[in-house]
């Protein structure tokens, strides 16, 4: 934006050009009578919005967006479906929403999905995905997200996401007969059981009658005229009152909210819809409502996404995860260590404020229609945090619990560094032999004859084979680490942290292995060949492998750097 601010074409100052202080806006680009495409078929509205902001009212971010851009759709085109993708994300499969669409518009489903959640992919990852932004084990390979399918579907991760309409308006989802089987009774946490007696049909009616009440459908003008004609129970729950408190100061969109199907009525003038538009964005309109606390994108959280898909489910809403072969949205990833640290950081904060919240999973609407095994779905998500916190204690206890142990007991640090070096030369060589000695004697039959005079003789073993082969190994690593210094120097900053954990990594391994190679090199002369020709070799054969199997990158990214990338990519 140019320093003294945009202006529009008579002269006159944008209205926008203060991002914190400007009146609601919206320019229509294709209206309803918008233009065609080249088959003849008429496109879709296109409709810049741009809420209200002052100084003094809280605007919550994108949660607050989002909220805005629901009513002033509904208002506008009233479609019964929303598309969630971020502004850094673009659609990189022009069949996507017809793939959501074959599940919010099944027969059997449809009626129950609050929404189709698709996977997040990222342009600009570097070759090893240092910092894991392709998140394959939860995105990809759908180990945490398509494993829900089976319950009542996988969590909202605030992006590449298509809504019911319905589901954000906080109702219910509708429950037809055939979702009643005879004689069952619903409970919570989607368990079932048998009725008794004579309440079997009572019990069933009444769930029929409270599942049909929560979303019920009508024509504009019946809001519009009142609530006469209707029973004392249902002019209660239809007062012009009630639902401003929940929705607002809007009878059209009110009337919008109750049109399960969508649309908008032939005879509907368009400059009265924008009029109408331009109200449910301004500042003021969310007071004394509904809206952030039941309704749309919940307020107050770090990540809202995570929180608004969660009480969907505890109103027994059901979702799908949705793996096209083909990438359906695309965005940029974090492009260095601390842009990832800090999304890492806010969606564990996240988690945090959901955890010690009134809506923390444990213990929120414990009697709903959330499934048990949903349930421990979404609070294995918010303690997250906490398991990796104390997988963190866990080491440090145990290192705080030796320094502990060496000054009660009285033991030097010598000493301990002594028993530590031998512990590593030992789990190198004798403890890898007992092993398959052991396993053996026990499964084959083979005994293994030692002779205790046999301990004051000294031989060269193949016991000496393996910490040798580290050794070298770890040799080599350092001197591919001082050599790789020209490379780390051309490719920035980020390439020394993994540069300096080698060299550390290899230096610590040498030192924990120093008194066997000072032993090994202080009685060279009676070395066997043998043992450093296989030392040798298995170091080579260790090293080509590692370079073979490469096992840091993927096929796709190995097609990729060699030019072998095509349209899946």
């Amino acid at each position: 934006m140019p320093e003294e601010g945009w202006t529009m074409q008579d002269g006159t100052a944008w209205a926008g050009n203060n991002p914190r202080d400007h009146p609601g806006m919206i320019q229509v680009f294709l209206g309803h009578s918008g233009g065609l495409d080249t088959d003849g078929n008429e496109l879709p509205r296109l409709v810049y919005v741009s809420r209200e902001k002052r100084p003094g009212f809280q605007h919550h971010e994108k949660a607050g967006a989002m909220i805005a851009l629901i009513r002033v759709s509904a208002v506008l085109t009233n479609g019964p479906y929303l598309l969630n993708v971020d502004c850094d994300h673009y659609f990189n499969n022009s069949k996507a929403l017809k793939e959501a669409m074959c599940f919010m518009m099944d027969p059997a489903y449809g009626k129950k999905m609050c929404y189709v959640q698709f996977p997040q992919c990222f342009d600009g990852i570097d070759l090893h995905d240092r910092y894991a932004n392709r998140n394959i084990v939860f995105f990809d390979i759908g180990i945490n997200l398509k494993g829900l399918d089976v319950i009542q579907g996988p969590v909202y991760v605030g992006i590449g996401c298509c809504f019911n309409r319905q589901a954000l308006y906080g109702y219910d989802p509708v429950l037809t007969e055939e979702d009643l089987e005879p004689n069952i009774i619903v409970k919570s946490c989607g368990s079932r059981k048998k009725g008794k007696g004579g309440n079997k049909y009572i019990d069933k009616k009444r769930a029929m009658k409270r599942t049909e009440s929560t979303v019920p459908i009508f024509n504009i003008e019946d809001v519009e005229e009142g609530v006469e004609g209707y029973d004392d129970e249902t002019s209660l729950l239809m007062s012009q009152k009630s639902l401003e408190k929940r929705f607002g100061q809007s009878p059209v969109f009110i009337a919008a909210t109750f049109m399960e199907q969508g649309g908008l009525r032939p005879s509907t003038n368009p400059a009265t819809l924008l009029k109408e538009a331009i109200h449910v964005i301004s500042c003021g309109y969310e007071d004394k409502t509904e809206w952030g606390k039941e309704i749309g994108w919940i307020y107050g959280f770090v990540t809202e996404d995570i929180l608004t898909g969660f009480k969907m489910r505890a109103r027994g809403w059901i979702s799908i995860y949705c793996m096209p072969p083909h990438p359906a949205f695309k965005g940029s990833a974090p492009i260095n260590l601390s842009d990832r640290l800090n999304q890492v950081l806010r969606w564990a904060l996240g988690s945090i404020e959901i955890l010690l919240s009134r809506h923390c999973p444990i213990w929120y609407r414990y009697n709903g229609k959330l499934k048990l095994l949903e349930r421990l779905a979404y609070i294995n998500t918010i303690i997250s945090n906490f398991a990796s916190m104390w997988f963190i204690l866990l080491f440090v206890s145990i290192f705080a619990i030796g320094i502990l142990e060496l000054r009660w007991s009285g033991v030097s640090i010598e000493d301990w560094w002594r028993n530590e070096q031998f512990w590593v030369i030992g789990g190198t060589s004798v403890h890898l032999f007992a092993v398959f000695q052991g396993l053996l004697k026990v499964l084959a039959g083979i005994d293994t004859i030692f002779n205790f005079a046999e301990l004051y003789v000294f031989k060269w073993t193949s016991l000496l084979i393996p910490p040798t082969t580290v050794l070298i190994l770890n040799i080599l690593n350092i001197i591919g680490t001082v050599a790789g210094v020209s490379y780390a120097i051309n490719s920035g900053y980020q390439s020394w942290g993994p540069l300096f954990g080698k060299l550390f990594f290899a230096i610590w391994v040498i030192a924990d292995l120093y008194p066997f190679l000072k032993g090994l090199l202080g009685r060279q002369n009676r070395t066997r060949t043998i043992v450093i020709v296989w030392s040798i070799l298995l170091a080579s054969i260790f090293s080509l492998l590692w370079v073979w199997i490469d096992h840091f990158t993927s096929a796709f990214t190995k097609s990729a750097a060699n030019g072998q990338c095509g349209i899946n990519c």
